[in-house]
């Protein structure tokens, strides 16, 4: 799932993304070499000071179950989706 995929990337070092991202590309001719991602201030959010990642464990939890076990697009998935960005927005993340 490219939504797990990505939740489970972003939880790496900025090094090992480095890494995964030079043993991805190894091999592919590129004309310049790829340089190494710009370092990210983590944003935290209002109410409670934490980092998007540890925010909303419940409604993480469920929406990450129901998507490795239903998938994205069925209807249950959705709506826990939609609450877990709920939740995020309520924390002042924007999420889309």
């Amino acid at each position: 799932s490219p939504i797990l995929a990505k939740a489970v990337f972003c939880k790496l070092t900025p090094l090992l993304q480095l890494r995964l991202h030079f043993e991805h590309t190894m091999g592919q001719s590129q004309s310049a070499p790829v340089p190494p991602p710009a370092k990210k201030t983590d944003k935290v959010g209002i109410k409670s000071g934490k980092k998007i990642c540890c925010c909303c464990p419940e409604t993480k939890q469920a929406r990450d179950k129901c998507v490795v076990f239903k998938g994205e697009e069925h209807d249950d998935c959705i709506k826990l989706i939609e609450a877990h960005k709920a939740c995020l927005r309520s924390e002042g993340f924007d999420v889309k």
